[in-house]
């Protein structure tokens, strides 16, 4: 894991600017963020702002975004593949794929992914270390440590970056608190803080143990492995169907003639309040 690429962010260096969430959304072109009735403000997380800044008392500001554990539970629910963890250390989503379970949302420990609620198709979303754009040469590392005017936020092999850590709280003990957040717990993440303040308020609650969340549960999934494989199966049955009318429905609208009658409108999903939706401040 330690030869994976990471991203380190120190908290005593964040101003608060917001570049790296700006950088994020002009990479994605995602659109204006709208407020949630779940939200407790519109700058929280959400499918149309993958990072974010947290601003805590005392001028401090802490970036909250996808932890890209090493072990990540969210890949290890999805029953057809949708999300995966990369060899050089990412935690990537394949829409194409998704069934729309939301499983991942419900598994992750930190309350990190979002969902697209008022499409007709929904998708999840979350930060991707900027994966694909870096591995076809688009980017040199994520747009969002790119953006970082003060580099409280940087990019590099998990390996450097722990050291780095260690560096600045062994030369200023006083300034940090000795910890690095994400180096262990869970199995690890890719995804580090050092911080001055305790960050348990982005989910490194005492109780989450170092342990990876998918070791924790497949034994308990083993034990009934019939009910599980037919699940399995199920889900990527409903998934292959879903795939197939899509591409059924893309291939008649591209044929149909553009005088045709308009397609029946799709009614608006339900706008439930989703499980770990609320980010706790």
């Amino acid at each position: 894991m330690n030869d994976q690429m990471a991203i380190l962010t120190d908290v005593t260096k964040c101003i608060g600017c917001e570049e790296c969430v700006h950088a994020c959304k002009s990479t994605y072109a995602l659109p204006a963020d709208r407020p949630w009735r779940w939200q407790k403000d519109v700058t929280d997380l959400s499918a149309t702002r993958w990072t974010t800044i947290i601003n805590k008392p005392g001028g401090v500001h802490v970036r909250k975004q996808c932890r890209h554990c090493a072990e990540p539970a969210c890949a290890s629910v999805c029953p057809v593949g949708a999300l995966t963890k990369t060899p050089e250390g990412a935690v990537v989503y394949d829409g194409a794929k998704c069934m729309g379970c939301r499983y991942c949302m419900m598994a992750c420990p930190y309350g990190i992914p979002r969902y697209t609620w008022l499409e007709p198709i929904p998708y999840v979303r979350k930060c991707v270390m900027c994966h694909e754009k870096i591995q076809k040469g688009e980017l040199e590392q994520p747009a969002c440590t790119k953006a970082c005017p003060t580099d409280a936020t940087i990019y590099g092999p998990r390996v450097e970056l722990l050291a780095e850590a260690r560096k600045r709280i062994a030369a200023e003990p006083k300034k940090y608190i000795d910890r690095i957040w994400g180096e262990k717990e869970v199995g690890g993440t890719n995804v580090l803080y050092i911080a001055g303040i305790d960050l348990g308020f982005l989910g490194w609650t005492p109780d989450l143990g170092n342990e990876s969340l998918p070791a924790k549960t497949w034994p308990a999934l083993r034990a009934v492995p019939a009910v599980f494989v037919g699940v399995g199966v199920a889900m990527s049955a409903a998934s292959w169907v879903i795939g197939r009318r899509m591409k059924i429905a893309a291939a008649q609208a591209a044929a149909a003639p553009a005088e045709s009658a308009e397609a029946p409108a799709i009614d608006e999903p339900t706008q439930e309040e989703p499980k770990g939706e609320a980010d706790s401040k």
